[in-house]
């Protein structure tokens, strides 16, 4: 899984005029969970950029003070007006501790369905997985070329060789249905 390096400084006051000062310096107060204690710090908010407002999955590797965390996104908190972030939280990552994270899908193929006029729908964007956090994928291949008309790719038909999928089986990830143009020219050609 990529990586984005986020430079930061620790903080010592952590009440509310300190986080608010911070704020106003452009910077973003950030709290590290998973390890012995957990480690408030901040950031410049351009450092989140690439992390936050993409549809990719990364984790951040967080350098402070010449000492580095691996570590995944866990919440963020945005302004309710202005959208600027507030607050980020981290949880740190172990090499020998399983995290769970949901991972972008990606159809590939072209789905026999939709050629003769069938409708697809990508019912599931992300999916929630299990795994080390060595074996975490970027995103996941869902291969939709076998889907007809009235198809679903089930979630127990993806693969997953190193991760556990946290989903019901039944879990629907792409469905083809059928479209107002098929519907009519099937009806056309049945009179």
């Amino acid at each position: 899984m990529k990586s984005i390096t986020i430079n930061g400084s620790k903080r010592e006051s952590v009440g509310k005029v300190a986080t608010k000062a911070l704020r106003n310096a452009g910077k973003v107060p950030c709290v590290l969970y998973g390890g012995d204690q957990p480690i408030h710090f901040s950031a410049e908010a351009k450092a989140f950029k690439p992390l936050v407002y993409t549809p990719n999955v990364y984790t951040a590797t967080i350098e402070l003070e010449g000492t580095t965390y691996n570590a995944v996104l866990q919440d963020i908190q945005f302004h309710p007006v202005s959208d600027e972030i507030l607050h980020i939280d981290f949880y740190q990552l172990f090499e020998d501790k399983a995290v769970t994270m949901e991972i972008p899908v990606r159809l590939v193929g072209s789905s026999k369905g939709v050629m003769i006029g069938g409708a697809l729908r990508h019912n599931l964007r992300k999916l929630k997985v299990k795994a080390l956090p060595a074996n975490l994928p970027d995103f996941i291949e869902a291969d939709i070329t076998e889907l007809e008309i009235g198809n679903k790719l089930y979630v127990t038909e993806l693969k997953s060789e190193n991760y556990t999928f946290l989903h019901p089986d039944n879990t629907v990830v792409a469905q083809v249905r059928m479209s107002r143009n098929a519907a009519k020219a099937a009806a056309e050609a049945e009179s």
